[in-house]
């Protein structure tokens, strides 16, 4: 592994970050939305992580799968299948039939531990970069 590659592992994790700081805002902005039925409900969302794939075609085949340089890719985005919260408040606008008022799913104190760990994950990755960044720029100097 060139110390190049790490530019990429580092970005790859730093786009991760960022859908899953997107998918944390996402989140917050809707947190205390309401609707009349649970199908109309904001549900949280959470990114899926997985490690990306190996492309070099000199490795074989079993040992593409967990190898020294890879980076990390979102497979997709899924929805918590944490109940929704019900609240009876028969004079709300968005009250059902029976007075019920549906609130998403979203735990706003996870959420910020959760931004904050996305944040911190992304401010790592930039630091690393620049660090390789340094020690790229030091290696073109030894010859002067």
């Amino acid at each position: 592994m060139s110390l190049s590659n790490v530019f990429n592992i580092a970005g790859s994790a730093m786009t991760a970050q960022t859908v899953r700081l997107n998918t944390t805002a996402s989140n917050m902005a809707n947190a205390e939305s309401v609707s009349s039925s649970e199908g109309d409900t904001y549900r949280a969302r959470k990114p899926v992580f997985s490690v990306k794939p190996v492309t070099d075609e000199a490795l074989p085949e079993a040992y593409r799968t967990l190898v020294p340089g890879q980076g990390v890719q979102v497979d997709e985005v899924v929805e918590s299948d944490a109940p929704l919260r019900m609240a009876y408040e028969p004079n709300h606008p968005m009250a059902d039939d029976k007075g019920y008022v549906y609130y998403p799913n979203v735990n706003v104190v996870e959420e910020m531990a959760d931004m904050i760990s996305a944040s911190r994950s992304f401010q790592i990755n930039a630091d690393i970069m620049n660090t390789a960044k340094q020690m790229l720029q030091r290696t073109l100097t030894l010859g002067q």
